[in-house]
């Protein structure tokens, strides 16, 4: 267990604590929206982290590669969730949001029983961007930056479809001819 998947183990660990302070008092408290939105950031950063120091010192591990995408589709999924349910996001966007994150780790999943590794866009790692400080500005529900708000949300959103799209058009052949 070295220090990646330590960082990686922590944000999966992390998210029950920010699922609790954001939905306590139906997320009316503005305190504990603080502390969700300190938690959210601090599990985003790691996310960050594990993957830099593990190409950094050689530490990438099978269980790295395995649960730290899992890792941040628990966390921004939780989150998404979370934010359904304070009617500050609809469903339908969280609905296509999630629906990319089964269709890539689908595609993972097949390409892993081919020999082949899908690395992560850039594509996708914008999305990923986009949709953590999107989440953040929706945790902190600033009225002043609603439409900054808005607009990050919409950016997360299109990037979402772009980059399932990026990714379907350069990995179609796994699913197609079973070989790249």
């Amino acid at each position: 267990m070295n220090l990646p998947n330590k960082l990686t183990v922590l944000r999966v660990l992390l998210i029950p604590f920010f699922v609790a302070a954001l939905l306590a008092g139906d997320g009316q408290i503005p305190t504990l929206r603080y502390v969700s939105a300190a938690i959210f950031i601090v599990a985003s950063l790691t996310d960050m982290l594990d993957g830099k120091i593990a190409r950094k010192y050689n530490l990438v591990t099978n269980f790295g590669k395995f649960m730290d995408p899992l890792a941040d589709k628990l966390l921004v999924c939780a989150a998404l969730i979370c934010l359904v349910e304070l009617k500050q996001i609809p469903a339908w966007m969280v609905i296509i949001i999630v629906s990319r994150e089964f269709t890539i780790s689908g595609f993972r999943l097949v390409a892993a029983e081919q020999g082949i590794v899908i690395a992560a866009s850039y594509w996708g790692k914008f999305k990923t961007t986009f949709q953590m400080i999107a989440v953040v500005l929706m945790i902190l529900n600033i009225k002043a930056l609603g439409l900054v708000t808005d607009l990050m949300v919409w950016v997360a959103l299109i990037l979402t479809v772009v980059s399932l799209v990026d990714y379907v058009a350069k990995n179609h052949k796994i699913l197609t001819e079973g070989t790249m």
